[in-house]
């Protein structure tokens, strides 16, 4: 076995950023002890090309798919309130694409550990931040991948009639494109029943063009049986080296068959041990997230929500890409923070054990991410790269270990190898464990938009959970403090995420105050993030 070490310092008095809660703050003015520093936001093109000179910074990395928050999306857009259980961290984080270092270390997977410190955005308590992002200085078209063996489970039920099951026949004629000879593909159906359409066929096939277009819909929602056939189907033609996979395709809950959805689960922990993956795509608004996310963690892959049309194209054409691009397998990151601080929580993967000090992450492949710049966004935002945000609480009176925050260590397999890449990475600061500049201080211009999508996500969240227990003045009046300190950070930086995001923050609130919220007289929010 070979074994890889790279060890990287990737946090110092590197930058200042000058952002403020108020509207009208000065934009980044970063200088390191070299001279200019890196841009603000929004000041050029922030695609991975490189000019004369410069280091390519490379494609980012994501976690086995391009997850998203496209249903909590698509209710706000309904007029309606989203529940909190329709906004997934890892889905929102991946919709954004935040900026990397170069990926330097040597390896197919760099492991990068950037800084962020600053009142938060909601009531100006510190909120101090470690960005764990993930990039590669591999150029996609380089890659050769292994044949692909995928079985489809379309639920073909009644309520699929009309523009679900069109949407997906167009997705999966779409997905056929990027397929090739040597990869066999299986279409099962299930409504009462499962049943298989085509069965291990070539990935452009004719014979995969006619089942696509056989689809047809009637009946309830077997989903136990769709699923168990479509793993059965994958498992009889498994082949050493190949890429072993399942989707399974629902727009609503199991009515029929199995109802119970820990068999569901196990079901899909079990064939994840033996090498099958999953992914699962919901259409519509009736569908279980909760049960779908699960699932696709449970196995290893994506979790996916349709709320348009060119949201179809776009999914199964990413996630045959995320099929066909596996970087590393067998992923295990370790967080190990200073005894100046404690681990609060860690947005950006499920797939993690949490504790005062240290976090650690099994994360079963990753691949490559589907977006080069914020302004890639034709057809979605999928795919920036799932970026990973742990956010430490200053230790009261505890002694500092220098200027260490923490240590970031990685481990991965390389795919249909037995190499072992191992990497860390040192975070450090400036600061003292709960000092908060009133400009915040970052380490990178990935570390200030990681700031400002922590507080967006945890804003939503918060807003959510008032919403569902009838608190709808609370959530109001968190909006409305979100939605200024966010428009007074856009006045100086140009992100086209993040403006998207704004939208969504002023949908909410428009929805709030239509079914009787009042705005709140000026009050200072409540502290998003209590002491514990």
């Amino acid at each position: 076995m070979t074994i890889k070490f790279q060890t990287q310092r990737l946090c110092g008095l590197l930058a200042a950023a000058c952002l403020t809660l108020a509207p009208g703050c000065g934009g980044s003015d970063d200088a390191d002890a070299g001279g200019e520093g890196p841009e603000p936001m929004g000041g050029g093109d922030d695609s991975d090309s490189a000019g004369p000179g410069e280091t390519p910074v490379g494609p980012g990395v994501g976690q086995g798919g391009a997850q998203d928050f496209g249903q909590f999306r698509a209710i706000l857009e309904a007029g309606d309130i989203p529940g909190p259980e329709t906004l997934d961290d890892v889905g929102f984080f991946n919709e954004h694409k935040v900026e990397m270092p170069a990926p330097e270390c040597g390896d197919d997977v760099c492991i990068h550990g950037m800084l962020g410190v600053m009142g938060n955005m909601l009531s100006g308590a510190n909120c101090t931040l470690v960005l764990l992002g993930m990039n590669t200085p591999i150029d996609p078209t380089e890659i050769e991948r292994p044949p692909l063996n995928l079985a489809i489970a379309v639920d073909t039920s009644g309520s699929m009639a009309g523009a679900p099951i069109e949407h997906v026949r167009e997705g999966l004629r779409r997905m056929s494109d990027v397929l090739r000879t040597e990869d066999r593909v299986s279409l099962v159906t299930f409504d009462d029943g499962a049943a298989v359409l085509a069965e291990a066929v070539a990935g452009d096939s004719a014979d995969l063009q006619v089942a696509i277009s056989e689809l047809s819909t009637g009946g309830s929602t077997n989903m136990y049986e769709g699923l168990r056939t479509a793993y059965e189907v994958v498992a009889d033609h498994a082949v050493l080296g190949q890429q072993n996979r399942v989707m399974l395709l629902s727009d609503g809950q199991a009515t029929t068959g199995l109802l119970n959805d820990d068999k569901l689960t196990n079901l899909s922990t079990a064939y994840a041990i033996e090498g099958l993956g999953l992914s699962t795509v919901g259409l519509g608004l009736d569908f279980d997230p909760t049960l779908m996310r699960t699932l696709a963690e449970t196995g290893g892959g994506a979790f996916y929500f349709l709320e348009s049309h060119a949201a179809v194209e776009e999914v199964f054409e990413q996630e045959a890409q995320a099929l066909l691009l596996p970087l590393a397998s067998e992923v295990s990151i370790d967080l190990d923070v200073s005894s100046g601080y404690q681990l609060r929580g860690l947005y950006g993967t499920k797939l993690a054990d949490v504790g005062l000090h240290t976090a650690h992450m099994e994360i079963p492949s990753l691949h490559i991410a589907h977006r080069e710049s914020t302004g890639d966004n034709e057809g979605g935002r999928r795919g920036g790269g799932g970026a990973i945000v742990a956010e430490l609480i200053p230790t009261e009176g505890a002694q500092p270990d220098g200027d260490r925050v923490g240590t970031i260590s990685m481990r991965y397999r390389v795919p249909g190898a037995e190499d072992l890449v191992m990497q860390s990475a040192e975070i450090l600061s400036p600061l003292e464990p709960g000092e908060t500049p009133t400009e915040g201080w970052f380490d990178t211009e990935g570390a200030e938009k990681a700031f400002v999508t922590l507080n967006l996500y945890i804003g939503f969240l918060l807003a959510s959970e008032r919403a569902a227990v009838g608190d709808d003045g609370g959530a109001l009046n968190l909006l409305v403090a979100l939605e200024a300190s966010v428009d007074g950070w856009l006045q100086t930086n140009d992100d086209e995420d993040i403006i998207d995001d704004q939208r969504y923050v002023v949908m909410f609130i428009d929805n709030l105050m239509a079914r009787g919220a009042a705005i709140p007289p000026p009050s200072k929010p409540p502290e998003p993030w209590p002491a514990d």
